[in-house]
């Protein structure tokens, strides 16, 4: 008969204080693991979120607040830019796209954050190697009253193709506005804020109440905004304005058809730069120090501006679940410790007859080891396969309640030092007891 199968053997007789203590190992072990699966996928969400994008563009301000509004659309916008500002992005020769964004509003039902934006949205990848789906290429934004939604918002607020919905207005949860959208196309998910974002299009938020900005407004914020006297704005836009002004002075005009340019503005702009990926990281580098030094705008990283939160915030909190869970598992090798050293009393007699028989010391000293790994391994192994179905059962209530896309099969590198920790600790544990076998007096323990 092997060490294992004495060591086996010994654990069934004494089978519930060697199941209690593998299971104490085991929900340790499966903790970790939920945690570290979980850590990972909201780490990469956060971190891909965006990833498609050079660059976001937005008014001076917070770098991370202008992220989180636009990307996460989690924050309050900034302020806003003109739309000349934008065609000139348009223009630049280093941009393959230049994507407005226009945030504030809400859907009236559900209270999920809208954005007014162009088709192109929809053809650039949201995420390196990722695009949008609907089903099919259409993606319905071809009409100034058009809309596309996300997964989750069709799912919480039963939208389907050829919903219509409402928008209340930007801070102001009593002001609805009276114009309708009209769902033209339902995103498949995608494990990003863009699950639970309605998108409009861009002509038809400019159209809303309120979305277009008062002509002599318009006027004085485009003059600071480009360094330019009124006057030029003035005459830069001059059929325009006059046009506005005489709208304005006919009782019976209602505004109603395209705005002006001049009205418009955009809360930011997304970049995809032209080249390879280095060419686009030195473009966005040199286009980031020139934004810094017109001190009109800003142009931020989004993939580096996540990460440092993740870095600071996500990871801090893994940290301490780490943390707690590797206290959890200490214990347990405590655990093991105390049912081991307390066991030796009554093996006394078990271990003199084993040395009398020809056991070496060595042989009695390993084979308390060998328990020791074996309560470890078997709570570690269990806790791995209990940690992943944890996971499994969680994600979809998890997508459910939250939108976060989780593969039910995922799993970590970290996890493949968990078993060698396990077999380190065992070693460490039952090494006291082990040596307090080895030094047993064979005579005493006969009599015993």
């Amino acid at each position: 008969m092997n060490l294992v199968s004495i060591a086996y053997k010994s654990m069934k007789q004494r089978w519930l204080p060697s199941f209690l203590t593998c299971l104490s190992v085991a929900l340790g072990v499966a903790l970790m693991v939920a945690v570290l699966v979980l850590n990972n996928v909201v780490t990469t969400m956060f971190q891909q979120t965006g990833s498609g994008y050079d660059l976001v563009v937005g008014p001076q301000g917070s770098a991370t607040q202008l992220i989180l509004s636009t990307i996460y659309r989690i924050d309050s916008p900034i302020e806003n830019l003109p739309w000349r500002y934008y065609q000139e992005w348009l223009e630049d020769p280093r941009v393959e796209h230049a994507i407005p964004f226009n945030l504030g509003d809400t859907t009236q039902v559900g209270d999920f954050p809208i954005v007014g934006t162009t088709p192109q949205y929809f053809l650039v990848e949201y995420a390196d190697g990722k695009k949008f789906r609907v089903g099919t290429d259409e993606f319905g934004l071809r009409g100034t009253w058009d809309a596309v939604i996300g997964s989750e918002v069709a799912r919480k607020n039963g939208w389907k193709k050829g919903s219509k919905f409402k928008m209340i207005h930007g801070g102001q949860d009593d002001h609805v506005h009276d114009e309708e959208f009209t769902v033209q196309g339902v995103l498949e998910p995608t494990g990003t804020p863009n699950d639970k974002t309605a998108f409009v299009h861009i002509d038809g938020f400019f159209q809303m109440s309120d979305h277009s900005q008062p002509i002599r407004d318009a006027i004085r914020f485009q003059a600071n905004f480009f360094k330019e006297s009124e006057e030029e704005v003035i005459e830069r836009y001059k059929d325009s304005i006059d046009e506005i002004l005489k709208n304005e002075a006919d009782p019976h005009h209602h505004a109603h058809g395209p705005i002006p340019d001049i009205q418009k503005e955009v809360t930011s702009i997304l970049l995809v730069l032209k080249g390879n990926n280095l060419q686009r990281s030195n473009r966005a580098f040199i286009i980031q120090g020139e934004l810094r030094e017109g001190r009109r705008s800003q142009a931020v990283n989004p993939v580096l501006v996540m990460a440092r939160l993740v870095k600071d915030l996500v990871g801090n909190i893994r940290l301490a679940f780490l943390y707690l869970t590797g206290l959890i598992i200490v214990v347990s090798g405590i655990g093991i410790f105390v049912s081991i050293y307390n066991s030796m009393s009554d093996r006394k007699r078990e271990i003199a007859v084993m040395r009398a028989l020809g056991a070496r010391r060595t042989t009695v000293f390993s084979l308390i080891l060998l328990e020791s790994a074996l309560i470890c391994l078997l709570g570690g192994l269990a806790g791995l396969l209990l940690g992943h179905a944890m996971v499994y059962f969680a994600a979809p209530i998890i997508e459910a309640r939250s939108g976060l896309l989780i593969d039910p099969l995922a799993f970590t590198l970290v996890e493949f030092i968990v078993i060698p920790i396990l077999v380190a600790m065992a070693s460490l544990v039952g090494f006291l007891p082990g040596l307090t076998a080895y030094r047993s007096d064979v005579a005493e323990g006969l009599q015993s």
